[in-house]
């Protein structure tokens, strides 16, 4: 009461959200991504509350005092249900055309994927089918994906380029993640990866095809703006250490931060290249040396690990996640979406992650909310609700955060607030809105 005996007027918000069972904040010192035991402290505020005002999280904190000094129309009960960040996807492909589903049988019956690519298929199978396919057809195709993405919770995607391999062609995709982020509701950090693999017309001299994506293609795709990280497969009978290192100088140069596709078939020191240079990032690692990623460790490389990538090689190895952590290296989980493997749904790699790496339902929580979002340089505004933040939440249908990878095959997802916006409600599924508002 205030000294007149009258109640203080309450502040109105745009979107209150309450009664969270638990409300998962991941609230704390943000500046650097999370290692260690730090990545099972979750932030978790019981009976919680948020409140949202013009895309932007104003309060946080218990039900009683948040309904206390705030009111709004829209409101969210998540009575029985958790609440958290939105999450991050820090590692897709998700611009292409066509498909492989046979090349799916052909691994089941035990053919080896770098086989599969040498003999034309894999990526270059998809790289035929992206270049046929125009800029509308794409616009369309990564739309509908990105609508499940949204569905399933996902707020913020990284989309690499890399089915073109041709300056045209890979600036198209990179125009393309331009136009969807744009158009939809999930923002989207585009990757530069012309060096994904030797395209046909350069299979007898794939010196002449390094020498055009450092000349070419990287400085073009700067000039436009299209991308804020490049990206390079390294792997034997892709791009050698030489060449990746090259490549990724080279994006330095103009402004292009780097990442790596690492130890993903063999083990060729990537991981220890990703330290050398700087990488914002090295993903895959299935193969990674103890000393490249006590390397990664001391340099603060992000590992971005992709256990649902790895589940589709066949292969039977994962990445040694439970090492990384004890060495100290930051975990950020992504699904690795494309034409091999086609997951859109972080919640399942929250699974297998739990299943294949041993990660806690907590620490994989971590690495697909607030390190994911360090991944994609997002960690100011995203990965965590806090004050000041974006308002990107999710109401998963679980009674606590335990249930992620324990309960897995179905969507969790009950609702989705993207920048302060109602976009997804499984209650009112008719009336789901996945496109932005017009400006």
């Amino acid at each position: 009461m205030s000294k007149t005996g009258k109640s203080r007027a309450r502040e109105k918000v745009d979107l209150l959200i309450f009664n969270t069972e638990e409300l998962i904040t991941l609230a704390g010192d943000n500046q650097k991504p999370r290692v260690g035991k730090q990545m099972r402290e979750l932030g978790i505020i019981r009976n919680g509350g948020l409140a949202i005002k013009e895309g932007k999280i104003v309060a946080v904190g218990k039900t009683p005092d948040i309904t206390k000094t705030y009111k709004a129309e829209n409101m969210i009960s998540a009575n029985g249900k958790i609440v958290l960040p939105g999450f991050v996807d820090p590692h897709t492909h998700l611009v292409f055309a066509g498909s492989r589903e046979d090349e799916f049988q052909m691994r089941v019956e035990g053919v080896y994927y770098m086989v599969i690519l040498s003999s034309g298929g894999g990526i270059l199978k998809t790289v035929r089918e992206t270049r046929k396919a125009s800029f509308e057809k794409l616009v369309d195709l990564s739309l509908k994906r990105l609508d499940v993405m949204l569905e399933h919770g996902t707020t913020t995607a990284e989309a690499k380029s890399g089915y073109g391999l041709t300056t045209r062609d890979e600036l198209k995709i990179l125009e393309v993640m331009k136009r969807l982020d744009q158009l939809h509701a999930v923002d989207i950090v585009p990757t530069f990866l012309g060096a994904h693999a030797i395209p046909p017309e350069f299979q007898n001299n794939p010196a002449d095809y390094v020498k055009l994506v450092i000349e070419d293609m990287i400085p073009k795709t700067a000039e436009k703006g299209l991308a804020k990280y490049c990206d390079v497969f390294c792997e034997r009978g892709v791009f050698n250490l030489e060449q990746t290192r090259r490549i990724l100088v080279a994006g330095k140069n103009y402004g292009l931060k780097p990442k790596v596709h690492a130890d993903e078939m063999s083990q060729l020191g990537s991981a220890e290249l990703a330290a050398e240079i700087g990488a914002a990032s090295a993903e895959h690692l299935l193969f990674s040396s103890d000393e490249g990623v006590k390397a990664m460790a001391k340099r603060g490389v992000i590992a971005v690990l992709l256990p649902v990538a790895a589940f589709s090689l066949m292969g039977g190895r994962y990445a040694d996640a439970r090492k990384m952590i004890d060495f100290g290296v930051p975990i950020a989980l992504g699904t690795d979406f494309n034409p091999s493997c086609w997951v859109e749904n972080q919640q399942l790699v929250i699974a297998f992650a739990c299943h294949f790496m041993r990660l806690t339902p907590a620490e994989a929580i971590t690495a697909v909310t607030i390190n994911a979002a360090h991944a994609v340089d997002r960690a100011n505004e995203i990965g965590s609700l806090e004050i000041g933040k974006k308002a990107d939440v999710i109401v998963l249908d679980v009674p606590n955060h335990k249930f992620l990878g324990y309960r897995f095959g179905v969507n969790l997802v009950d609702k989705v607030v993207k920048n302060g916006r109602l976009v997804v409600d499984r209650e009112k599924q008719s009336e789901t809105v996945f496109l932005r508002e017009p400006d």
